[in-house]
């Protein structure tokens, strides 16, 4: 089956529009964050930016499909020393559209280079929201397991009575561990914390997502020839990383020279141009 990239140039909240209602199976996106950008994307002050996301959000949530994911890459903004909570508004905001709040992944960047304020030390992390439409959505769980590594060599090594059967939780939430289950596998299920290193000089981009970070989640929530969506598309890693992994993939972005830029790298591969009226009358296209 042919594997399509297609792009368009405007803004998110319009050019979803043209998406069609549950045609896409993952969306992953990482915005503006409050008050960041500013040199490239103008900035949204915090107490404004729930107003300023909700309406796309809204168009998100129609385009997404009934069993697909929406991973959200935001940041928490301080303010005078203190941290804002337009992030939580925006979760709650986003529960009263009828998103299901899944699942809070953290990005672990593990090449955070070190620095201080009077009151607080360099943050060296930043969120991954999981939003579903329902309850029941795709998930290859499998598809994401890590080798086993030296946690089996010492934390199996010595079972104690209680780890060879499924002991009730200590802290009453009544779900039950059996460790000497994890005994002669290979590999095991990751936690929800990743550690990957930042990557963007060499992207031509202000934020640009290491590769690692859409691939796990690409491996996670899609099998092959799903649809991908990235509103914000960026310097396009997104999309890059859907063609390789066998992905249809769809990018929005509102600056024409990202967009051009990803037209550019992408044109060996198949791809889908929708631009604004005024850009084929001055291309000729």
């Amino acid at each position: 089956m042919e594997i399509k990239t297609e792009l368009f140039l405007g803004d998110c909240q319009s050019e979803l529009k043209k998406l069609a209602d549950n045609s896409v199976d993952l969306i992953i996106t990482s915005p503006p964050y409050a008050d960041q950008r500013k040199a490239t994307y103008g900035g949204i002050h915090p107490n404004e930016y729930v107003d300023w996301f909700s309406p796309i959000s809204e168009q998100l949530l129609r385009v997404l499909k009934p069993n697909g994911t929406f991973i959200l890459n935001i940041k928490e903004k301080v303010l005078d020393g203190e941290r804002s909570t337009y992030v939580m508004e925006l979760i709650l905001a986003m529960k009263k559209q009828g998103w299901f709040w899944t699942e809070e992944f953290i990005w672990h960047k593990k090449n955070s280079y070190p620095g201080k304020w009077p009151n607080r030390f360099r943050d060296s992390w930043e969120r991954l929201l999981q939003f579903n439409k329902s309850k029941k959505f795709n998930m290859y769980q499998e598809e994401v397991m890590v080798p086993m590594g030296d946690w089996a060599k010492s934390r199996l090594k010595n079972l104690s009575e209680t780890d060879k059967k499924r002991d009730n939780s200590k802290v009453g939430s009544g779900f039950g561990k059996n460790i000497s289950n994890w005994l002669e596998r290979d590999m095991a299920y990751p936690s929800n914390v990743l550690h990957l290193a930042t990557e963007c000089n060499n992207k031509n981009h202000s934020a640009a997502f290491p590769e690692e970070l859409p691939e796990w989640f690409i491996k996670l929530f899609t099998k092959k020839n799903d649809i991908v969506l990235d509103p914000f598309m960026g310097s396009g890693t997104t999309l890059f990383v859907s063609k390789r992994l066998m992905r249809n993939s769809i990018g929005i972005e509102i600056l024409p020279e990202y967009f051009e830029m990803v037209k550019k790298q992408i044109i060996p591969l198949e791809l889908h141009l929708f631009e604004p009226e005024i850009k084929y009358e001055k291309t000729g296209s």
